[in-house]
């Protein structure tokens, strides 16, 4: 009897933190995106930006965000990317989206739409936080999502304006999606 409390006491201790580990996902969603270093998930926020959700969403679906470079990228701030220009001045073939802007509290790890003075300019630019360098943006960028799984792949991200050897999102998809 003994032997089986014990046994169930260690099980629990160590499967525990690893499910605690793996999030509780909608997977129509999620978007994955695929680094050198690993896979990032990113819990997509429709309850905060609708619009920018099915923007972000129709982007992967098309393949747009395959191959992209973080072209900008700042130490203790953000790494942006979904430009496929690799300058910071381009955009998709869609028109712009208008800003959401709600109270959501960036930190590390939210996903906000990258745009221009204008509000409403974002497209398919967007940056993910490294920490509360970002928290600044709050309430003037749109938030669309959060970093639930990954962030570890996202702290290696080369650094620059533009890096020197920039990183690349190798594939973006849905999680819903995969087959």
């Amino acid at each position: 009897m003994i032997r089986l409390l014990v046994s169930l006491f260690l099980a629990c201790a160590f499967v525990a933190p690893a499910a605690a580990q793996v999030p509780n996902l909608d997977p129509a969603n999620t978007l994955v995106l695929e680094l050198k270093t690993g896979k990032v998930l990113i819990k997509l926020r429709p309850d905060l930006a609708p619009k920018h959700v099915e923007r972000v969403k129709m982007l992967a679906r098309e393949g747009f965000y395959n191959g992209l470079v973080f072209h900008r990228v700042i130490e203790g701030f953000m790494a942006q990317t979904g430009d496929p220009t690799g300058t910071g001045r381009g955009g998709s073939k869609h028109g712009n989206v208008p800003a959401e802007f709600t109270p959501e509290v960036y930190k590390r790890g939210t996903v906000g739409a990258a745009r221009t003075a204008d509000p409403d300019s974002a497209n398919s630019q967007f940056f993910i936080c490294f920490g509360d360098g970002c928290r600044s943006l709050t309430g003037k960028y749109t938030v669309w999502g959060e970093v639930v799984q990954g962030m570890e792949n996202v702290d290696q991200i080369a650094r620059g304006e533009p890096p020197a050897a920039p990183d690349k999102i190798i594939k973006a998809e849905i999680l819903g999606d995969k087959k």
